[in-house]
């Protein structure tokens, strides 16, 4: 079974073909990062505009790319949320469009979920049940899978998503956007133990809160003087160092509590180094199953979006013409 998936739920305009919900036959991603970095973060508006443009040729080239015929097409998947309006609001017209021209069934699919099924992607040998972590710029959330189908919500962020506080911090700190890629870059040459960080309690112990150490690096650059220089290795380092401990702590105490040896890990903040390796390590020492994407599956992409479809459509999952956008799915 052949599934087309469309991805627009922020700045990427993705297009992917995926057979039988394992092979990545095709997988082209057009981002607009470039003109937002300038604005020091994705400017809604300007990344619909240029979906809108640019969707039609991303679409040509990924069916040239997987050498097959659009009749070949089984089904037509798209990400419906959560994301930006006038993004989602692209594809999912595109999507219809698509479907209603070529006479396909259309499929909806939820974009944190989608990241989930990324793993499932590059790993053949994921057991359910199992824990999940979503860490990206827009979210950072726990679930506890039965399948895909059957899926439990077990924290999340309170207030900014993890992604968007390295974003944050790298603002304060000089370095530029997007900025994960920046402060683990600037990281390496520090010492991460030098300045302790906490991320703030909160109430459910499964839950996550990224805006106090966010505010407490804005702090520590005042109280010591660093106008000249605020691109500090070390404290780069302290910062990354505490927001990684405190995903894993959780991840891993959601595991204990649902007694999986299983844990996936997606999202754009799963393809920083650091976490990566420790993750690997400390799941280890507790006796659970790591599993990461390729780094390349972390960031926004419609493979994951076409790989999710293919398995829910199978289990019965249907929509039709009149499929609309879920911004708060």
């Amino acid at each position: 079974m052949i599934v087309l998936g469309i991805e627009t739920s922020c700045d990427e305009t993705g297009v992917g073909i995926v057979k039988d919900g394992k092979k990545i036959l095709a997988n082209l991603v057009e981002s607009s990062l470039k003109i937002h970095s300038k604005y020091g973060g994705v400017i809604p508006e300007i990344a619909s505009r240029l979906q809108l443009e640019s969707i039609g040729g991303v679409y040509s080239e990924a069916i040239k790319t997987a050498k097959i015929k659009e009749k070949d097409i089984d089904l037509i998947a798209v990400t419906t949320g959560p994301g930006l309006p006038g993004s989602l609001l692209v594809g999912v017209s595109f999507a219809k469009a698509l479907a209603l021209s070529l006479e396909k069934p259309i499929l909806g699919v939820n974009h944190v979920y989608s990241h989930i099924y990324a793993s499932i992607l590059c790993n053949r040998n994921i057991k359910f049940p199992c824990v999940a972590l979503v860490v990206s710029g827009g979210h950072t959330s726990l679930f506890y899978l039965k399948d895909f189908s059957n899926i439990q919500a077990l924290g999340q962020t309170q207030d900014d998503a993890c992604g968007e506080a390295f974003d944050k911090v790298a603002k304060i700190m000089g370095l530029g956007y997007p900025g994960g890629p920046l402060i683990e870059k600037l990281a390496r040459g520090g010492n991460k133990d030098k300045i302790r960080f906490a991320c703030s309690g909160t109430r459910g112990e499964l839950d996550f809160s990224f805006s106090g150490i966010k505010t407490a690096v804005l702090y520590y650059l005042r109280n010591n003087h660093f106008k000249g220089k605020r691109k500090d290795a070390s404290l780069a380092a302290s910062f990354q160092e505490s927001a990684i401990n405190v995903l894993i702590k959780k991840s891993l105490l959601a595991c204990k509590q649902k007694k999986v040896k299983q844990l996936l890990i997606g999202g754009g903040v799963a393809a920083n180094n650091c976490l990566r390796k420790k993750f690997i390590t400390l799941s280890r020492n507790a006796g659970v199953n790591c599993f990461f994407p390729d780094t390349g599956l972390c960031m926004d992409n419609a493979a994951m979006v076409s790989g999710l479809a293919y398995f829910l459509y199978k289990q019965g999952a249907r929509d039709s013409l009149y499929l609309n956008t879920q911004l708060n799915n």
